[in-house]
């Protein structure tokens, strides 16, 4: 099985309601996807989101790195000799983590259709679903509230809440949703990079006294502040989880030596694929070190190969792929089956991804 032809295509799908968090407001969810066809006519399917804030990319930069630099690596390439294929995507440029995520989930798609296998058996078929949890926007307090009730009323026990901007308003939404909810539900925060350290230390310290609950605190200081989320995490009880500090499994190897982090958050745009976060979840794994595998604003089909990915290995005991549920359309034939808040995954080989509807052309 040779790959043959590498298409790009442009997938766009409104938001039920806008995603705010610290960093950015998003309406509407404007992805690349690529098609890596092989001689024998399969498809393998990858997508990319454009996430300036964290990745630094847009769709123009995504587009432009697999036209001009994977492509003609690529092409002609057996998909039996996949190491080769991984690490001519991951040389073929610096960054640009979530264009080699896209290609690199469509070959891995590939190959569960080579082997006639589903991805998450590939890969260590450790399960066969998830339980993802569900991002509460960061709005007012009251509206945060009505969300996240609403969010339980349909079945889901592990809540996320963004937080970030505002010290006392920060507080009073995980005071008001915990009175809400009861204690049974998990509560997870997330600041996105918007407190100092000291900040952190203060507010996470405020609701530890109060007793609210929280299971983890992702990422509260700013990604490149490794001494900083260090001092959080010695100084406070709550775990603290990294996200935007780890692209890399370098980079999980240097939070991890540092003790800088209890947790980490794998995120398949920010390392490159799932060649990479398979690496970063043996290294976590090494150290006793417990993953989550996060998403950003992606269709089913990127959120497909993270749930499977996620299936497969016992390491990741954290699920946060809740991006689908937030589109107000699902375009995608096939991937995940949903029974909110779980996810199933079928026995389909590879991404078992059979269409998707409504893609355009892109723009030259």
């Amino acid at each position: 099985m040779k790959i043959g032809d590498i298409q790009l295509k442009h997938l766009s799908i409104p938001l039920k309601k806008p995603f705010k968090t610290a960093l950015r407001t998003v309406e509407t969810a404007e992805n690349t996807i690529v098609m890596i066809t092989t001689e024998e006519g399969d498809i393998g399917f990858g997508e990319a989101p454009p996430t300036m804030v964290i990745t630094g990319e847009s769709n123009e930069s995504i587009i432009a790195v697999i036209e001009h630099t994977m492509k003609e690596k690529l092409i002609g390439k057996e998909i039996d000799h996949s190491e080769e294929i991984f690490d001519a995507i991951q040389a073929s440029s610096i960054k640009n983590y979530s264009a080699k995520a896209a290609v690199d989930m469509a070959v891995y798609d590939l190959l569960g259709k080579q082997y006639q296998t589903p991805l998450y058996k590939y890969l260590g078929g450790y399960r066969n679903q998830v339980e993802t949890d569900l991002t509460i926007s960061l709005n007012e307090p009251e509206e945060m509230q009505e969300d996240a009730v609403h969010a339980v009323e349909r079945g889901f026990q592990f809540l996320k809440l963004k937080v970030g901007t505002d010290e006392r308003k920060d507080i009073e939404r995980v005071k008001k949703i915990r009175e809400a909810v009861g204690n049974k539900v998990s509560i997870r925060l997330d600041a996105n990079q918007g407190w100092t350290p000291k900040e952190a230390i203060r507010i996470i310290r405020r609701i530890e006294e109060m007793d609210l609950r929280v299971e983890f605190i992702e990422q509260p200081v700013h990604a490149c502040d490794l001494e900083g989320l260090k001092m959080v995490t010695e100084h406070v009880m709550i775990p603290i989880m990294a996200d935007e500090s780890l692209f890399s499994p370098a980079d999980a190897l240097k939070i991890l030596q540092h003790r800088a982090a209890d947790l980490l958050n794998i995120k398949l745009m920010k390392c490159g694929g799932i060649y990479n976060a398979l690496k970063i979840i043996a290294i976590a794994e090494t150290y006793g070190v417990e993953c989550m595998l996060g998403s950003m604003i992606e269709s089913k089909v990127s959120l497909t190969a993270a749930a499977h990915l996620a299936a497969a290995k016992k390491n990741v005991t954290r699920v946060d792929l809740d991006a689908a549920i937030l589109l107000a359309e699902d375009p995608v034939v096939g991937g995940f089956e949903q029974q909110l808040p779980l996810f199933m995954l079928t026995e389909a080989p590879g991404l078992g991804i059979q269409e998707i509807r409504g893609l355009k052309e892109i723009r030259k």
